[in-house]
Parts: structure tokens; sequence; C-alpha cells
């Protein structure tokens, strides 16, 4: 992986009109609310630039953050967390859909499972729409540390059957926690950006 050399936190957008200029190539990393975003970027980074919250749904807007003034990594809300209300969701729903559909230079998407649990109908729904409208992925399995040996095998295994991704697509056990996995992604992440 590059060296980390320089992160900025740049802005948070709510609509297209308050985005930062698109003069890099962007990398969005959206999951489910508590599946670890804030956590990762943290890792990622190698700093605490993003802020971690106990509770679920605190990432209400979408944070643009800058690596080494070369590629932008976008925080986006945390979808399917039911303690707010549904207009409010809705709202973020609306947020997350006119980024994916405006951004021109949005090159990669980091999609967040959690690798304890199968992944969900919400993360279902997130794949099959980022594969409708072309947006190439990736998925990172967060919370790795929490598993041992067997359990990490059979997760990766699972989450390639429930999301119906075939036998090469680049699947990252990660944990923000022991900083495993986190390389691997990056390379992948930057050697695709350079394409």
């Amino acid at each position: 992986m590059s060296a980390v050399k320089k992160v900025k936190f740049v802005k948070s957008a709510v609509s297209p009109k308050d985005y930062p200029p698109p003069h890099y190539p962007e990398i969005a990393i959206v999951g489910r609310s508590n599946v670890g975003k804030s956590s990762l970027i943290n890792a990622i980074f190698r700093r605490n630039i993003a802020k971690v919250s106990s509770s679920p749904g605190k990432t209400r807007l979408i944070n643009f953050f800058l690596l080494n003034d070369s590629i932008y990594f976008v925080d986006l809300p945390g979808y399917g967390y039911a303690s707010v209300s549904k207009a409010e969701r809705q709202k973020w729903k609306k947020m997350i859909e006119t980024y994916f559909q405006t951004r021109e230079n949005l090159s990669l998407v980091i999609m967040l499972v959690d690798s304890r649990h199968q992944p969900t109908k919400l993360d279902i729904m997130m794949k099959d729409w980022l594969e409708s409208i072309g947006i190439p992925y990736v998925v990172a399995a967060t919370k790795a540390d929490k598993l041992n040996q067997s359990e990490k095998a059979k997760a990766l295994k699972t989450i390639r059957e429930t999301l119906n991704l075939p036998k090469d697509f680049p699947v990252f056990l990660t944990s923000s926690k022991e900083k495993t996995g986190i390389k691997e992604l990056m390379g992948y992440v930057l050697d695709f950006v350079k394409k």
C-alpha cells in the first residue's frame, strides 16, 4: 500500500451543490449502520479522522476526505438504521441515491458487510442497485477479529453465496481493531483507481 502521507477532512455535504469539485478519483464507503464504517476509515488513514460512535446512525451527512492530495474517500450515511424516523431514513436514502447517480468522478464503492452475520436484505439490495447503475464495487467484511479461522472461511463462503458473487470476486476480511485486511483492501483500491 502506498504510504498514507497526508489526510484531510474536506467537507460535509447534503446535495451535489455542496460536493467538492470532482478533481480527483473518488472511493465511496457504504454499509449498514453499525457495520464499522468510521472505524474502517480510521484504520485506512491510520488516524482518528472519522467520528466513531457507540450508537449507530451518527453519520447523517456525506463526508469527504482527501488522501495524499490525489484521491477522495467518501463516508456515506449508513442504511437500515431503525431508530431514526422514517422521514429521516428517506432523506438519507435520497442523499445516497443522488450521490451515486450524479457523482461523475466516482471510481469505486467499498461495500461493507458485518463478517459475523449473513448479509441482510438491505445489503443485497445495495449490491443489486450498484450493479444496476453500473458502479464498480468491492466487498469488505468488517469485525473479522471476532471470528476464528474456521468461522472466517465460513463467513467468506456465506457472503459470496448470499450476495451471489463469483468465486474470483474480491471480498476482503478486515478488522479495524487488529488492522488485518486493510493493506490488501487498500492495495486493491489504489490499483483499481490507477487503471
